[in-house]
C-alpha cells in the first residue's frame, strides 16, 4: 500500500482529497499545525521533521500554501521534496489569484464570488483569508502569499520538481490545482497522473 501524506488537513479525510488517493491502494497520513482537528502528526508545512526522509509516495495540501509568508514557501516545497520517495509526487491546489482578480476588477471586493458550506464567499475572503473564521480567532486561516498557475508552476520547478502540470478553474471555484514530480516524466504519463487527481 502506499502512502500519501496529507498536509494541513484540517478536519478532512482522505474521501475529501483526491479521486486517485480516495482508494484502498492508497493510507493517509493527516498532518496539521492544529491539535483540535486530531492528525496523526502534528507540524507545519516547513517543519515537517516528525516525518522521515523519503517515506512517502505522494503530499496532498489544498488550501494551505497561501497560508505561508513568500519567503516560507520555497521551505515548505524543500519539506514536500525531502520526505518524498525519488518517485514520488505532489498535488498541490491553492485560490488562484488571477480569476479571483478578475472579480476585484470588476469592484466585487466584498460580493459573493460563491456560497460554500461555511457560506457567502467574497473575493477579499480569498484574497485574505475567511474573514468569519479569523473573527472567531482562527488566525490560521489567514492568507500571507498567493498564486497564479504562472507562478506556482514556476514555484514548484524551482524548488526542484522536475515535471509540472497545472490547471486553473474560474467560476465557481477559482482554484489552481497542479501535480509535481521528482523525477523527470513523459508528457502522457504526467497527463494521465494529473487526470487521476485533477477535479473533473
Amino acid at each position: 500500500m502506499k502512502t500519501f501524506l496529507h498536509v494541513g488537513c484540517g478536519p478532512k479525510r482522505k474521501d475529501q482529497t483526491t479521486r486517485g488517493f480516495n482508494n484502498d491502494d492508497w493510507l493517509e497520513q493527516r498532518l496539521d499545525i492544529d491539535e483540535r482537528v486530531s492528525p496523526d502528526i502534528v507540524g507545519t508545512m516547513t517543519d515537517l521533521s516528525a516525518v522521515v526522509d523519503a517515506s512517502v509516495d505522494a503530499v496532498f495540501s489544498s488550501h494551505n500554501i497561501e497560508h505561508l509568508y513568500p519567503h516560507e514557501v520555497p521551505s515548505a516545497l524543500s519539506e514536500f521534496r525531502r520526505v518524498l520517495k525519488q518517485d514520488g509526487f505532489v498535488v498541490i491546489t491553492c485560490p488562484d489569484l488571477q480569476s479571483v482578480c478578475a472579480l476585484i476588477a470588476n469592484d466585487k471586493l466584498t460580493d459573493a464570488a460563491y456560497v460554500s458550506p461555511a457560506g457567502p464567499i467574497a473575493p477579499l475572503d480569498i484574497l485574505y483569508g475567511h474573514r468569519p473564521s479569523l473573527a472567531q480567532g482562527n488566525l490560521y486561516m489567514a492568507h500571507r502569499c498567493g498564486f497564479t498557475q504562472k507562478v506556482l508552476t514556476g514555484t514548484l520547478q524551482a524548488a526542484g520538481f522536475v515535471s509540472v502540470a497545472a490547471m486553473r478553474r474560474g467560476h465557481p471555484a477559482y482554484d489552481l490545482w497542479s501535480v509535481a514530480t521528482l523525477r523527470p516524466m513523459a508528457e502522457d504519463e504526467l497527463r494521465g497522473l494529473a487526470l487521476g487527481h485533477f477535479p473533473q
